[in-house]
């Protein structure tokens, strides 16, 4: 006998929405690594080593924002962990390799997904807490 989990609220879709565009991202990156390596890159094997870590990253990514938008509670962890992995490429991006913008608008992009992640319908939902029934929301206001 199986229950039916709970559809994710909206922000939680969002969130899963909106990571399934880097791994989609990702997942580019590595097809345009593995077409620079086919036009005669030098020192192919490094390049295809990180085209191939890069799409076991992503891909697992947005097989985690399926789950995710599909209700599954347990894949929201690695979509939190890949905002938090992507928060230190954009810090990268923005100071040491001294391309602010794109480190400014790759963090919030990661920012906006965290608080989606950790509104307080997402982390109901995440904990598996029961919905207050309207009419006992009021009546505690």
């Amino acid at each position: 006998m199986t229950t039916a989990t709970p559809a994710p609220p909206r922000a939680v879709r969002t969130a899963a929405a909106l990571t399934f565009l880097q791994g989609l991202g990702g997942i580019a990156l590595a097809v345009a690594l593995v077409v620079r390596v086919l036009q005669g890159a030098p020192a192919a094997g490094p390049v295809l080593g990180a085209a191939g870590v890069l799409v076991l990253w992503f891909g697992g990514v947005i097989f985690a924002c399926v789950m995710l938008f599909r209700g599954k509670h347990g894949a929201r962890t690695p979509v939190i962990v890949t905002q938090l992995l992507l928060l230190g490429c954009a810090w990268y991006a923005y100071g040491p390799s001294e391309q602010p913008l794109i480190g400014s608008l790759g963090g919030i992009y990661c920012f906006v997904v965290l608080v989606l992640l950790f509104t307080r319908d997402g982390r109901e939902w995440a904990l598996g807490l029961p919905e207050e029934p309207a009419s006992q929301a009021d009546k505690a206001d």
